[in-house]
């Protein structure tokens, strides 16, 4: 359900906006730019937390991880 929000535009931004974008397709392309830009805001997050917990954990060799991993499969 879309819902109507109240935002603050920079003049230039807005100026561009309505000159660049007919009326009607304003509100897609500013949901599909915030879309883009929030899943990039979240893969950072997320890939900062990984970087996190890889620096708590000791390193595991290639070998090993395949090891463990086919004895989780039950093989």
């Amino acid at each position: 359900m879309a819902s109507k929000v109240n935002i603050v535009l920079d003049d230039d931004v807005k100026h561009e906006l309505e000159t660049l974008v007919e009326t009607g397709m304003r509100s897609r392309l500013i949901n599909t730019a915030l879309r883009k830009e929030l899943a990039l805001i979240r893969r950072r997050q997320l890939s900062e937390h990984l970087d996190n917990l890889r620096a708590k954990t000791k390193p595991i060799s290639t070998k090993a991880l395949v090891r463990l991993i086919r004895r989780d499969r039950g093989r």
